[in-house]
């Protein structure tokens, strides 16, 4: 539907009560998480499909729709412990966060560079979730953690902090708008009226 368009981003959860809830143990979710993802690159790859994991096996698997993309759409991982970030090195495509600021940007960066051993770091794309609630609309709930141009946000501020994010080496950034579903059409008419044409 999209494409080609589609990126997957995957993390490996963090909440207890999810895993307890389809009577899974915590201590798994990097592992299933590994596994998973192989296997999901295994089917998009090549048809059929063998695979032999810890939780999944594959003979001679066909996946009925074939993606878009060679080889599948491209994976961010999300997390910032290292072995999230070694995740993304070894199966992703790029790494994702959640209201990374710029210097947490280039920290991350450093760290897949050193954790990369024979990887290429550099090959990933760095990308963050962003919280905005522009100016004169109500937020619907509190960011967690400063907010993209700050707790008063203006069109210049929030240009500003998106160009010292891609100075740290962001190359995408998606927008978080907690805001009522009422309000969320006059937030998107600002972002494009006001915050974009200060983008170069």
């Amino acid at each position: 539907m999209s494409g080609g368009r589609f990126i997957l981003g995957v993390s490996t959860g963090w909440n207890p009560d999810e895993f307890a809830a389809v009577g899974v143990p915590v201590r798994e979710r990097g592992t299933r998480t590994d596994d998973h993802l192989a296997a999901a690159k295994a089917l998009w790859a090549r048809r059929p499909a063998d695979f032999d994991g810890p939780f999944t096996t594959l003979h001679q698997a066909h996946l009925g729709v074939p993606p878009v993309t060679a080889g599948g759409p491209p994976v961010w991982v999300g997390g910032h412990s290292d072995a999230a970030l070694r995740r993304a090195l070894r199966l992703g495509d790029g790494w994702y966060g959640t209201g990374a600021d710029a210097a947490e940007a280039t920290d991350v960066r450093r760290r897949l560079r050193d954790l990369a051993g024979a990887e290429n770091a550099d090959r990933l794309t760095l990308a963050s979730a962003a919280f905005l609630t522009p100016p004169h609309l109500p937020a619907a709930v509190s960011p967690p953690g400063r907010p993209l141009g700050g707790t008063a946000p203006t069109a210049a501020s929030v240009a500003d902090d998106l160009g010292r994010l891609a100075e740290a080496g962001l190359t995408a950034c998606t927008l978080w708008l907690p805001v009522a579903a009422e309000h969320l059409e006059k937030a998107m008419e600002w972002i494009a009226s006001e915050v974009s044409p200060q983008l170069s």
